[in-house]
């Protein structure tokens, strides 16, 4: 029975969203003009190249701000169900942000948090 299931799901999830998105295509209001194909800039026309390249420390923010947000995702059910789990999940939270605290000291240390 819990194969059948699956299957009947994931049929559904597929009928579901080519649905939703073949019902989107017809209709939603269609316009072709030489605006539409020009970037958004807050409705100016942009002065100079369209197309920049992004210092990597935008990226690196990113991705340190993900990093601590996954950990926060990790620490509250982890929290919730502590004096439950016991001691042994004590010691696997503590490696937990011990990985998590020598992977900021090596950003820290590669100046990757150094805002230019």
């Amino acid at each position: 029975m819990g194969s059948e299931a699956i299957i009947v799901f994931l049929i559904a999830g597929i009928v579901l969203v080519a649905g939703a998105n073949f019902l989107s295509n017809l209709l939603s209001p269609k316009s072709d003009n030489s605006q539409k194909r020009e970037p958004y800039e807050s409705g100016m026309t942009t002065i100079g190249p369209t197309w920049v390249q992004f210092k990597v420390g935008y990226y690196l923010y990113a991705i340190l701000f993900l990093v601590f947000d996954v950990e926060v995702a990790f620490l509250i059910p982890w929290a919730v169900v502590f004096q439950k789990v016991g001691v042994v999940a004590l010691y696997e939270i503590i490696i937990f942000l011990v990985i998590l605290g020598l992977g900021l000291a090596y950003a820290w240390k590669k100046e990757a948090l150094k805002w230019e």
